[in-house]
Parts: C-alpha cells; sequence; structure tokens
C-alpha cells in the first residue's frame, strides 16, 4: 500500500485513495517529522542496544494512550492487546507488553521527546503566525506563567515542593495567536516562577505578559535591555515616586497613568529606568489593578487589555490539564515523569498542526473526542471530521474551552 510522506497533507483526490485501508492512528502520525526525530533519538543513543520497542513505537504507544484517555500501563496493553490483528498497521511490529514499555519510559532519556516537542512547536507556531490577536498590535504577545502538577511524596521523592508534598512544575510562554506554546520547561516543584525568566529565549519588539509573581527588578531590566517589553502587575509595597501623569477617562475605568521613577536602594539600583504606572478599575467586578511596564507609547486601554489576554495561559492550563494524561502517571522516576509530559505536550502539539493543515472547523477539544473513539477505524482522515457538524455547540462549552475554538 502507498505510504503519504511523511508531513505531507492528505488531500481528498488521489491521496485519499491512498489512505483506504489505513488506520485513522497511521494517518495521525505520518504528519510528524520521522526523519527529524530520528536524529534526536540517534543524539541521546535512545535505540541502542533495543530490541523490543524502539523511541519511534514507544511515542506511539505513548501517543495512543493520551488520545484514547488511557489511565495506566495495564489500560494501555490491554487495550492494544483487544486490536490485535492491526497494531501492525499501526506501527507496531509485535504486542506492546506494559513491562517493556514501564522500561522505556524508566530508561530512554526524556529530552528526546522534550527536542521532539520543541520541533512541533516551531511547526505549530508557522501555522498559526497569522492568526489575529485582537489588539491591533503588531508585536508578538507572549503570557508567562507556570502550573504546578501535584504528585504523591512516598512515590516521587525526587520532585521537591513541600515537606509534605512533591510536585513539578510546568513553565510555560505561551504565544497568544493560537495559543501556541513557544517556550515550556519542567523543573520540579520548588523551582521558583521567577527564575524561569533567566531561561527565556528574548525577542526584541515582543512583548511579555506575567503576573506579580515574576516581579524582580534585576531581571525586568536585563528584559528592557534585550529589547523587549513587560507587562506585569505591580506589588502593593513598591517604593516610587511619580515623575509624570498623562491624562485619562475615568469614565473608561482608568484612574491614572504615570511615568514613574524606583526610590527603593536596590529596585532603583536593578532598575534605574523610568517605568510606566497604569492604575485601572474594572468596571463589572468593581476591582482595582495596577500594572507595571516599560511599554511608554501604547494607549493605556491597550496595557490594560494585554495583562487581561494572559488569562489564556491560565486556559492552556486547564485544558491540558482535563484533556491530556498528565494527573496520573505510567512511572515514578523523573525521567518516566517528564516523559509523558513531553509526549502529553507533543500530542497537543500535533493535533493543533492538523486541524489548521487540514483547515477543519472544529475546535481542538471536538478533535480530541472525536480521535478518542475512533482511532482504530479505517478511513480518509477528513470522513471523521465533516466540518460544522462536529462542532461543539455552546451548550457543551464550558468557560475554560473556549479559547480553543481557534
Amino acid at each position: 500500500m502507498a505510504r503519504v510522506v511523511s508531513g505531507s497533507l492528505p488531500g481528498f483526490g488521489r491521496e485519499t485513495a491512498m489512505n483506504v485501508g489505513k488506520t485513522l492512528f497511521a494517518q495521525l502520525m505520518d504528519f510528524l517529522p520521522w526523519t527529524t526525530f530520528a536524529r534526536y533519538v540517534a543524539r541521546y543513543s535512545g535505540d541502542k542496544g533495543v530490541r523490543t520497542l524502539n523511541c519511534a513505537e514507544q511515542f506511539r504507544v505513548m501517543a495512543f494512550a493520551q488520545l484514547t484517555y488511557r489511565e495506566s500501563l495495564r489500560d494501555i496493553e490491554t487495550c492494544l492487546s483487544a486490536q490485535a490483528d492491526k497494531l501492525y498497521h499501526m506501527g507496531f511490529r509485535e504486542p506492546v507488553r506494559r513491562s517493556t514499555l514501564a522500561d522505556a519510559n524508566e530508561s530512554r532519556d526524556w529530552r528526546i521527546w522534550a527536542d521532539f516537542a520543541q520541533r512541533l512547536i516551531i511547526q505549530a507556531r508557522a501555522l498559526y503566525e497569522a492568526e489575529d490577536l485582537g489588539l491591533e498590535l503588531s508585536n508578538t504577545v507572549y503570557a508567562l506563567d507556570s502550573t504546578t502538577i501535584d504528585l504523591c511524596l512516598s512515590l516521587f521523592p525526587w520532585a521537591h515542593f513541600r515537606s509534605t508534598k512533591a510536585a513539578v512544575k510546568m513553565h510555560t510562554l505561551l504565544d497568544l495567536k493560537g495559543s501556541i506554546p513557544s517556550f515550556i520547561h519542567v523543573s520540579d516543584g520548588k523551582l521558583h516562577d521567577v527564575h524561569a525568566l533567566d531561561l527565556l529565549p528574548l525577542e526584541p519588539g515582543a512583548i511579555y505578559v506575567m503576573d506579580r509573581g515574576y516581579v524582580d527588578f534585576g531581571r525586568l531590566h536585563v528584559l528592557h535591555l534585550a529589547g523587549a517589553f513587560f507587562v506585569t502587575r505591580a506589588k502593593s509595597n513598591m517604593n516610587f515616586h511619580r515623575v509624570y501623569s498623562a491624562k485619562t477617562d475615568r469614565s473608561t475605568g482608568l484612574i491614572c497613568d504615570q511615568t514613574i521613577a524606583l526610590d527603593g536602594h536596590y529596585s532603583k539600583k536593578d532598575y534605574p529606568n523610568y517605568l510606566r504606572r497604569v492604575r485601572f478599575k474594572d468596571p463589572e467586578s468593581g476591582k482595582t489593578f495596577v500594572f507595571l511596564t516599560n511599554q511608554m507609547t501604547l494607549p493605556a486601554a491597550s496595557i490594560c487589555a494585554l495583562y487581561k489576554s494572559r488569562w489564556q495561559v491560565e486556559l492552556f492550563f486547564k485544558w491540558i490539564k482535563q484533556h491530556l494524561r498528565i494527573k496520573r502517571f505510567f512511572g515514578t522516576s523523573e525521567n518516566a515523569v517528564k516523559t509523558q509530559i513531553w509526549i502529553a505536550v507533543s500530542v497537543y502539539f500535533l493535533v493543533a498542526i492538523i486541524k489548521k493543515r487540514l483547515n477543519l472547523d472544529a475546535s481542538l477539544y471536538t478533535l480530541l473526542q472525536i480521535l478518542s473513539v475512533t482511532l482504530f477505524e479505517r478511513m480518509p482522515i477528513q470522513q471523521a471530521f465533516p466540518g460544522n457538524a462536529n462542532r461543539t455547540t455552546e451548550g457543551e462549552q464550558c468557560n475554560q474551552l473556549n479559547l480553543f475554538t481557534i
């Protein structure tokens, strides 16, 4: 049977006929850059001495577990063994044993999957770069935040967090065009959020939106010197004096728009330049917010709108925790946990890439729901997503999923 070239786009004509007889799972896997994947495997000697379940098969198994919501190694083994006649056409040379998968997750370097996910990030961002942010800005806008994945201390003693609790953190820089992460770092739970600023690849002209947990004037000044902008919330005990006040229309909720200088001994030394302080009262909730930025030219209302857009990274975290398997882990070692997290992230990017390449008129939530029950079906992939008929209705959506109707 003819194969679709890796990474190519199946169409509705001759290539659709080529996919007749292939499972949907096999067609999904054809979108992945396997040649690039092989380079990462070779870089970390992932297949050295391997006789069964090579790295490519390991990825397929773990991706299958993500797409079908498997909860354990036994669950994976049972489900795949029930479809033994289709395993070869899904890319498996022999039946998958849970002990073999457990050993692979424990021993094969998690950086294989991290590097592969970074490659998929590049592909996904290229596909979504034309998305409209809705703020009439030419700048790239990123939202920075982290989420904590709680673990059992007795099973995961390496994941330091608190004296009675273990956890890992996923620090994420989200490109707000298309809600595609551009940077992800997985650490133990004790790493403070502000240290993620040291790891970011800074992009001149970009705007980084973050909460006040990232306020460290020395680090923010490094960002400023790199030619980038930041929007964050000011801490209540910030020591400063006003240099200039711009006029504001209080009917819009804007209370003040000030240029300020820091007065604290260390803060003034760490950030010697002027900053902009915008005070805003939300007319809906009645809450008052004080924003801090080095962006001096945008309207004050745009600064408020930029910070409001930061909520998209919170929605991203809620979404992946609800729809990907990163709350129950198939292994307890650091390598096994990071392997599962990075493959889960890769599956998210894969579905986002397929949505864009096939121009599917459905949310990522809808795509995952359909794929979870059709992976073993033999049909052209477009037939599984017949367009508007599969879009989630308003009654089926909850607030944290609205972001993903992209």
